[in-house]
């Protein structure tokens, strides 16, 4: 036990110890404040990338707005949702087989939105056989654009009024976009043929095209070639369906900041900057409004954020997620650590093999209640006063301060003069008991007497026989 116990308290001890070692060697990280050159768009960031703000501003009103959770495998199932809202960049990499499932719910009714300034080719279906769209990045974000400066964020960014009343601009007037927000062109698919371009691939992006600096100076150098021609603006003609401007891009009427069309029996809508939805941008002008218009459609139907191209999926385990940074996960893995330990070496013999006890099941009274069967059913009376006589003799023997073999007369003598009892009565007792071990008839009855009367002597005369024959066995 008290092997056990060292084991124990050493165990303690090394865990305390370990867990002392990682408090003291562990350095807090200061959480870097967020930029919109590494967004985190995810509906459980409330910092100022983030979309938490959106996402608890539709559940208040009503919107049964969910956390996607699962690959785009589960579109299939019968818990797929009305809307499902894409918001990027996205941390986890989308594959093929994604877009593909993503592309077919649309095709079976299913309403895409998708807030990205670079959309992913894989994401964006064709807009039917005529027409290709495409985005062009107008300025990059730095390492210093944080999403909280308004006056960084917006500089130079005139306010927007959307093309036309629609159901995605309703009780819009004016929104706020920033000057990172990407411009989207809507390219006839026979124009890029008819001026000898290559027709680039269905949601190919274009090379960045920076506006021309003042001055008349020229901004490509002598290297460089002239920019790639601006885009034809679509025009519709018969059979050809375009996709629906709702927002443009600038005041010039160039390019489109939101647009949607259809695929198959659903519709794709493409709003290129993630900033009017985010928790920094949403409250600028009628932000919010249209926000909501785009992740809605103006319907009461399910709308589900994409959580686990962003890191949240089922997959993840959230405890760690919420304990990653601390020295929480290093005391779990060397407690783990630990318990395999111990576990391993209770398994294992660190000294010579020692026979398990094997404890006597046999009781004592059980083999008395033998013995006296086997003598009863024997009619053996004499050999059971002989047993009880023996052992008795040996007591008053000791009592008497007598060898053993001494004459009975004398033996008796001198326990009667010790103990104050009756001299012949007790000669007479020890003399029948001799006779009856010698092989004198002895009747059942008689025999028990003569068992009493012995036992009645020896506690009498306190010799204790059981309790020294006890002793002794121990």
């Amino acid at each position: 036990m008290k092997s056990r116990l060292l084991i124990l308290l050493s165990i303690v001890l090394m865990v305390a110890v370990l867990a002392a070692l990682n408090a003291a060697s562990y350095v807090r990280v200061e959480e870097e404040a967020e930029t919109e050159l590494l967004p985190d768009r995810s509906t459980e960031n409330s910092g100022g990338t983030g979309t938490r703000a959106l996402f608890e501003y539709l559940r208040q009103r009503g919107v049964e707005a969910v956390r996607w959770g699962e690959p785009f495998e589960a579109l299939a199932g019968a818990e797929a949702p009305e809307s499902l809202v894409l918001v990027g960049p996205l941390r986890r990499e989308l594959e093929m087989r994604e877009a593909d499932e993503l592309r077919g719910w649309v095709a079976r009714g299913g309403r895409l939105v998708i807030i990205d300034r670079a959309p992913s080719p894989m994401l964006l279906p064709s807009a039917g056989e005529h027409w290709r769209i495409h985005s062009e990045a107008a300025e990059l974000p730095t390492a210093d654009s944080f999403p909280g400066d308004v006056e960084n964020m917006t500089r130079g960014v005139p306010l927007l009024s959307p093309a036309q009343p629609t159901a995605l601009t309703r009780n819009v007037v004016e929104v706020t976009r920033s000057r990172f927000a990407a411009r989207l062109h809507v390219y006839p698919a026979e124009a890029d043929t008819a001026e000898g371009r290559a027709e680039p691939p269905p949601g190919a992006e274009p090379e960045a095209q920076a506006p021309a600096p003042a001055g008349g100076e020229d901004p490509w150098g002598e290297d460089e070639g002239p920019p790639p021609p601006a885009p034809v603006r679509p025009q519709e003609g018969p059979g050809m369906s375009a996709p629906v401007v709702h927002v443009p891009f600038g005041r010039d009427g160039t390019g489109a900041l939101l647009l949607d069309y259809s695929y198959g029996r659903g519709r794709v809508v493409i709003l290129s900057d993630p900033y009017l939805v985010s928790n920094a941008g949403i409250f600028r002008a009628d932000n919010l409004f249209l926000a909501t218009n785009v992740v809605t459609g103006g319907s009461r139907g399910r709308v589900a954020f994409d959580e686990f191209h962003h890191g949240y999926g089922e997959a993840r385990n959230r405890l760690f997620a919420y304990f990653r940074g601390t020295p929480i996960l290093w005391m779990f893995a060397q407690g783990a650590l630990v318990a395999l330990a111990l576990v391993w070496t209770r398994g294992r013999r660190f000294a010579r093999a020692i026979p398990a006890p094997r404890p006597d099941r046999r009781s004592k009274l059980e083999f008395v209640s033998s013995m006296a069967e086997l003598q009863q059913r024997a009619r053996a009376y004499d050999l059971a006063v002989e047993n009880i006589y023996q052992q008795t003799r040996r007591a008053l023997a000791r009592y008497a301060g007598l060898p053993a073999a001494a004459p009975l007369a004398e033996l008796a003598e001198r326990v009667a003069a010790r103990s104050g009892r009756d001299r012949a009565r007790l000669e007479a007792l020890l003399r029948e008991c001799e006779d009856a071990a010698a092989g004198a008839p002895l009747r059942p009855r008689r025999a028990v007497a003569l068992a009493r009367e012995l036992r009645e002597l020896e506690r009498d005369l306190r010799l204790l026989m059981r309790s020294r024959e006890i002793r002794q066995a121990r």
